[in-house]
């Protein structure tokens, strides 16, 4: 009977100091790339990708866009395929580590991160499946990016409805929080379109999960933060792609007449893109509101009139900035602002998010308090959004929203220089209380954000829907190796 080595001689060899792990298929096991002594006792499965421990490589996984929390892991696999997926989640089932996927590393809160274990990077795991004219969905792999998915649909005159503003993110890591935008009121979420998906469980099996395929895996994987599967591939829904787009900036004076024009244009279906931004006047009180609505050109809708689509809209005219762009660009827009954020150096800022979903007639309350006590520097160089989504449009049973038929989105996403840990404890500690008075009012948070959270608290963010969350846990992360960064079991 072959020898199993003990959990902590396994942790043991991962964390032999080599650059890279490599397998020796003739002898059976594992010896460090530049080590003189590898650890050979230590029987890992033969991969197509690699298996690194190198010093860069662990820090990076260590880290996030938060730059917040840091857990080390053992290991970094950079999988060359998804039977890689597979064997490194049976492996690790099998000794107790624990697993967390990596996209791109957007979290801000080390939900992706794991202590002692290992993690996944899915940039690798990037396909996207061949297009055609009449293509009404599109395969791609979990690891590639929103952008790239754009310029493959693009091309053949498709697109998926819905985009978060930010496009250099992983299909993998938005379906497994939610993936909101400016065009959910139309279309719902990201995983509102999903026709199929391909993940590993956590006990290391693959699957292919579908509405009528493995349903309870399906809705347990879709917002459901990892917590039962890893995601490897996705079948994305397509619509017909515009051309060009009108983009509209409006400015407003009065939060209430800001909020209640984007609920009119939300329930009126008016434009296909509508989002708000909240940013500070000559005092530094955040008091200047920017509606941001975009209409779809031509093959999607006729050429935008500006009188039909303004038409009962209370903004300041003076003020109206409005151009015409081809639809990649306009879904691309913050690119530039990106850019300039890395070469001053600020995109390595700590980022202590606040994500909330507000009922709609608690929205002017809780915005005006957070708003009230924003101050220009605690902000930084971030942003402020606030927008209304149609609650009838989200199907996913683990994205969790207020009942309110029209919810608001409301970010605080704040930048800060990551070694003032006082200010970001206090921060926090701000998210903490903000939160709390939304839980009062019947909302939630979105949970891509910095909130301290409980095991307690995460039952009561999941309500009804925790029993099959889980439910599904126990089913398919049976030993509970997956994602052990979101706290929740």
């Amino acid at each position: 009977m072959p020898h199993t080595p003990s959990r902590r001689a396994v942790l043991r060899g991962l964390t032999v100091g080599a650059a890279v792990i490599g397998f020796d298929p003739a002898a059976r096991s594992w010896a460090a790339t530049g080590s003189e002594s590898g650890p050979d006792f230590a029987e890992l499965p033969a991969l197509d990708g690699t298996l690194v421990t190198d010093e860069a490589s662990l820090a990076a996984a260590s880290d996030d866009y938060g730059h917040i929390v840091h857990r080390r892991p053992v290991a970094v696999l950079r999988p060359g395929s998804v039977r890689d997926v597979v064997a490194m989640v049976r492996f690790c089932n099998t000794h107790r580590l624990s697993v967390a996927p990596r996209g791109q590393g957007h979290a801000t809160f080390g939900q992706a991160q794991v202590q002692g274990g290992l993690v996944i990077e899915t940039a690798t795991l990037a396909d996207i499946g061949p297009l055609g004219p009449d293509a009404t969905t599109v395969a791609v792999g979990a690891g590639a990016r929103w952008s790239e998915v754009a310029k493959a649909t693009i091309a053949h005159g498709l697109t998926p409805p819905v985009f978060t503003d930010y496009l250099e993110l992983s299909v993998g890591g938005t379906l497994s929080v939610g993936g909101l935008g400016g065009q959910t009121h139309r279309h719902g979420a990201q995983v509102d379109n999903v026709a199929e998906l391909q993940v590993v469980t956590g006990a290391g099996e693959f699957v292919r999960c579908s509405p009528t395929r493995h349903p309870d895996l399906f809705h347990a994987v879709l917002a459901g933060l990892g917590q039962c599967a890893v995601i490897v591939g996705a079948t994305l829904r397509l619509v017909r792609a515009p051309e060009t787009v009108r983009h509209y900036l409006l400015p407003y004076d009065d939060l209430e007449t800001f909020l209640d024009d984007q609920r009119t244009l939300a329930e009126e279906g008016r434009f296909d893109y509508v989002e708000g931004q909240v940013s500070a006047d000559a005092d530094g009180a955040f008091r200047v509101y920017t509606l941001e609505a975009v209409a779809y050109g031509p093959p999607v809708g006729p050429a935008p009139d500006d009188t039909v689509l303004l038409r009962g809209l209370r903004h300041n005219p003076s003020g109206v900035q409005q151009s015409d762009r081809p639809y990649y660009d306009f879904l691309d827009r913050i690119a530039p602002a990106v850019a300039a954020l890395k070469e001053a150096g600020l995109w390595s800022h700590a980022h202590p998010w606040l994500n909330l979903l507000l009922p709609g007639g608690a929205t002017a309350t809780v915005t005006r308090e957070v708003l009230d006590a924003l101050t220009p520097d605690d902000l930084g160089p971030g942003v402020v959004l606030v927008y209304p989504i149609l609650r009838e449009r989200l199907t996913t049973p683990l994205l969790r929203t207020p009942r309110d038929a029209v919810p608001y989105l409301f970010a605080v996403l704040r930048a800060t220089p990551p070694d003032d840990t006082s200010t970001i404890d206090r921060l926090l500690a701000a998210n903490r209380s903000a939160y709390e008075a939304t839980a009062a009012a019947d909302g939630t948070q979105y949970p891509v954000g910095s909130i301290p959270f409980t095991r307690a608290d995460w039952r009561t963010h999941f309500g009804s829907a925790w029993p099959r969350l889980a439910s599904a846990k126990h089913t398919y992360d049976p030993r509970g190796i997956l994602v052990p960064g979101q706290g929740i079991f």
